[in-house]
């Protein structure tokens, strides 16, 4: 006789026994307790002995196939003229240079300086256009879409790009991922959502006041965020030119807090609230590139995250699954936007005002976690309803991802010495591929802008 499937003659006084005892808001608490301490033992073993995580160093021959274009003997001959110049440090006598991500930047600069000029040492940026902020985002959760912001974040580092990362997860897995410590949502974008609404609160209090009207109530938590700027919430990461403003679990406060504001205040525009921070705080020049990665719903701050953004890439996986629910998605981001503008716009053609819309640079839906042996047949009928939004690049599953996640690190953290070269090249091959085609995204949108042609 057959074996029978495992749900068949299931006895009911063994699986009483095997129930436990019921669930509870304590249960809740002490399971939390548990992963919190599985979390801290695996960031530790990326930390140092201070307690901070350190970058890896990068070699010479990693250095001149990934990092500066150069050949590796012209490379040695360059540090050996120049004594000035960091020299790397080598683990046995006359083996291999290493040298740390902050030396990468110095040799790079250099070679910038006093090397060809037909070469690219440094990425393009035009002069006196701004940085572009890009958001990753997508409703549905198990995507990629933290990995795929913080891959990307890392490849323009080491692409010697000034990054500033903002997390407005409350998960906090990418302030994880940098090794961000927050301890409450002051730390967090929470502050200048709440400045920004305090400024439209004063602005709309001078005009209830000339009207005999009762004043928006500036209370203690208004007060103390118009003392804060985005520079007070900027925090250095193991990256030399990587910078977080992070996120932990009271952040997700701000969605109970903002309609109540949006309540006290009809004129506030919410939307405009990274945007406006950011520019009035020199956040725009400072950086390059800001990679926001968005919580998986629509709400308050995702719409934020998106309204600031230049560029916006939606990950998802080539299942029916994803596919269809990455169409709700910007079904959804149509209605909400739509909404905003057809409810700004009724109010500027009242007041004779000009109409306003939301652009972004370019949207772009990216294929992650592909596997080209069981999933060419979907990703090919996807790119075929989708067209030029859906990337042709899809961003293969290797094997580097899975080792990365264990120990909280991105593939661009991973030594290569943990695998031969070869498996090291092919596996992080994908993840090059993925940001040169962001990167021609960015570059696009700069030329574009430096051009006049928005």
């Amino acid at each position: 006789m057959a074996e029978l499937p495992p749900y068949f003659n299931i006895d009911p006084d063994q699986a009483l026994a095997e129930l436990g005892q019921a669930g509870s808001t304590a249960a809740f608490e002490e399971i939390a307790s548990a992963c919190g301490r599985g979390r801290d033992d695996l960031a530790a073993r990326g930390m140092n002995e201070a307690g901070a995580k350190q970058l890896r160093l990068f070699s010479t021959w990693e250095i001149t196939k990934y990092l500066i274009p150069v050949a590796a003997a012209h490379f040695r001959r360059v540090l050996k003229s120049n004594p000035d110049l960091p020299q790397g440090k080598s683990e046995t006598e006359g083996g291999a240079k290493w040298f740390t991500h902050e030396e990468v930047l110095r040799l790079r600069s250099h070679f910038s300086d006093e090397g060809s000029k037909s070469k690219e040492y440094r990425p393009y940026r035009p002069k006196g256009q701004p940085a572009k902020i890009v958001a990753v985002a997508n409703f549905k959760g198990g995507v990629g879409k933290t990995s795929t912001a913080a891959h990307l974040a890392m490849s323009a580092a080491l692409d010697g790009y000034r990054v500033l990362v903002v997390d407005l997860d409350s998960q906090g897995s990418m302030t994880s991922i940098f090794g961000g410590k927050v301890e409450d949502e002051w730390q967090t974008v929470f502050p200048l959502i709440a400045r920004h609404y305090a400024e439209a609160a004063q602005a709309e209090n001078h005009i209830r006041i000339s009207r005999g009207e009762p004043p928006i109530a500036i209370d203690d938590t208004l007060a103390e965020a118009l003392k804060i700027s985005a520079p007070d919430l900027i925090q250095k990461t193991h990256w030399s030119n990587i910078d977080l403003i992070g996120a932990q679990l009271n952040l997700y406060w701000a969605e109970f807090q903002i309609p109540v504001w949006r309540m006290a205040a009809r004129g506030w525009k919410l939307w405009d609230a990274l945007t406006d921070r950011f520019e009035a705080d020199g956040i725009l020049d400072d950086y390059d590139i800001i990679f926001v990665d968005t919580p998986p719903a629509l709400g308050y701050l995702t719409i934020n995250g998106l309204a600031a953004a230049n560029i916006l890439l939606v990950p998802l996986g080539a299942s029916f699954l994803e596919f269809d629910s990455t169409g709700r998605f910007f079904d959804m981001l149509s209605s909400t936007f739509r909404s905003i503008e057809d409810s700004e716009n009724m109010a500027a053609r009242a007041l004779g005002r000009d109409s306003m819309g939301f652009e972004w640079d370019a949207v772009r839906a990216v294929i992650t976690r592909y596997d080209g042996a069981q999933q060419a047949e979907m990703a090919a009928l996807m790119q075929a309803y989708l067209g030029p939004t859906l990337s042709p690049h899809r961003q293969d599953f290797t094997a580097l991802i899975g080792q990365a996640g264990e120990s909280v690190n991105g593939i661009y953290e991973a030594d290569y010495r943990d695998f031969n070269r070869e498996t090291y090249a092919r596996g992080r091959q994908t993840f090059d591929e993925t940001y040169a085609a962001f990167k021609r995204l960015l570059i696009g949108a700069w030329r574009r802008d430096e051009k006049g042609l928005g």
